[in-house]
Order: structure tokens, then sequence, then C-alpha cells
């Protein structure tokens, strides 16, 4: 049934009996989405690695959640996989992309083509698919969908490098360039699916380094922190209110946006 053009904008029980897929959802920005939602009642799929879904339903003590071990950025595992899912779960109401493919890790002069064309097939051509996939499943089932993203700061401009210190090296060019073609990629699905009712956005994250980073690279925080209006990294938790506002009912008049959330960084 396709989303009233007036939806209910009371966020208590906006997600209660919908199935939403989660990839990446036993990360660190991905875990808390999918507790979040498992929280407020949804049938969430969490697709992650071998064994971190498995680790993140124990952990946390999800009730509703299945775990899935799968790589989704592997093309032929991922079209083995997704249609044995639907089959078993149904067409997701929702879906939120965190997985992605980079050389972390390599220098500018260090990086070659293959590992270019590595991460651009790994990032891009597994999205694409999986995407235009549960899309059309969404329309056909429910007459509706949302799906969101997940880009960066990186997507919208470039590191400084004038904050990393060696060993560090700054946030690789082929990471950056595959977040912007995520902010387009949603562009373009959000209008070639919303005459059929299924919503395609962004979340922009900024500075959320993660705990093993802030453990290891304290000094680099403290530069972080110096780049940001709010002069301080952002918490995990903190993505989750924005994700799943694009995922509710109560955002059904927004497609094809990128809702950053970076404590600033961008702004100037």
């Amino acid at each position: 049934m396709r989303v009233s053009a007036t939806p209910s904008m009371n966020p208590v029980g906006a997600f209660q009996g919908k199935t939403i897929w989660v990839t990446g959802g036993a990360g660190y920005l991905g875990a808390p989405i999918t507790a979040a939602l498992d929280a407020a009642g949804a049938n969430v799929i969490c697709l992650e690695l071998p064994g971190r879904a498995e680790q993140v339903v124990r952990d946390r003590a999800l009730k509703r959640t299945v775990p899935v071990s799968l790589d989704v950025t592997d093309i032929a595992a991922q079209r083995a996989a997704v249609p044995r899912l639907v089959a078993a779960h149904g067409a997701p109401h929702g879906l939120v992309h965190l997985s992605f493919v980079s050389s972390a890790g390599k220098k500018m002069e260090d990086l070659s083509t293959e590992d270019l064309n590595r991460t651009f097939t790994g990032a891009l051509t597994p999205v694409f698919e999986l995407c235009r996939t549960l899309a059309v499943a969404m329309a056909e089932c429910h007459g509706s969908g949302s799906i969101v993203l997940f880009s960066s700061m990186y997507g919208v401009v470039s590191p400084d490098p004038r904050i990393y210190s060696a060993p560090m090296v700054p946030n690789p060019i082929d990471y950056g360039v595959s977040k912007a073609a995520i902010l387009q990629m949603a562009r373009y699905f959000a209008v070639h699916y919303g005459p059929r009712g299924v919503r395609f956005n962004c979340i922009t994250p900024g500075p959320f380094p993660n705990p093993s980073v802030q453990r290891t690279s304290p000094a680099f925080i403290e530069e972080l922190k110096k780049k940001i209006p709010l002069q301080r990294i952002g918490t995990n938790e903190e993505i989750v209110a924005p994700t799943l506002f694009l995922l509710a009912d109560g955002a059904s008049y927004v497609t094809g946006q990128s809702l950053v959330v970076d404590g600033g960084w961008t702004i100037w």
C-alpha cells in the first residue's frame, strides 16, 4: 500500500512490524542503528561479514534481528542471497546501506589503478544492484519504501592533509570519489523510483572515528576537534536518529537528499 500523503508524524510505532535491512549492521555506526530499529519493533535483517552479525545480536541482546553472514560487496554472493532473503522474510520496507570498500592506509603515490578499480567495483556496483533489486521489490509488494545510503563528508569535501601525522595518511581518494558517487546514485534512483513510491536519501557523516583510532591516535582526534564548529567528534549513537528519520513515514516527502551529520565540518 502506498504511503499516505499525510502520514502520521508520531514516531511511536513507526517501525512496528516493518522489515528493515541493514548492511554493515554490526559496525561502529551500524550496530546502534540495528539496535534502535530492533527496540522500535522492526524486524531487522543484519547483513555483515561472517560472525559479526551474530555477535552484535548476542552482545546487545537483540530480539527481532536476524543475523545474516553476507559480504554484500561480493556481487555473486549478493545475487545468490538476496532472492532467498526476500523469499524467507518478504520484501523489506526499508534498507540502510553502510558497507563500503576503501584502500585506507595507502599514500596517493602508492595507489594503483587496480586499487581504484577494486574500490569502485566493490563500493558502487553491488549497491547499484542491491538498490535496484530491492526498490522493485518494495514497489511491487508495498507500493512504497525508503532506502538510506551512507556517503561521507569526504564525498563532499577533501581531507586536510595537515592534520594527518605520520604514520597516518590522509583519507584516500578512491574512498572520497566513491562516496561522492553514492550521493549522485541516490539522486538518480530517487528520480527513477519516486513515481513508484520508493524514496532514496543519503546520510553524510562527518568525523566519527572508530574506537581504535580514538585510542591509538589521540593527537589526531584533537586536530579533528579543532576543525569542527561543535569542537568535538561525533559519537556513534548520534547517527541513529537522523537515519531513522529518513527511514520513517514521517519523512515521506523527503527524497534525493543528503542529510549531513558532521558537527558543522562542511560549513566552512
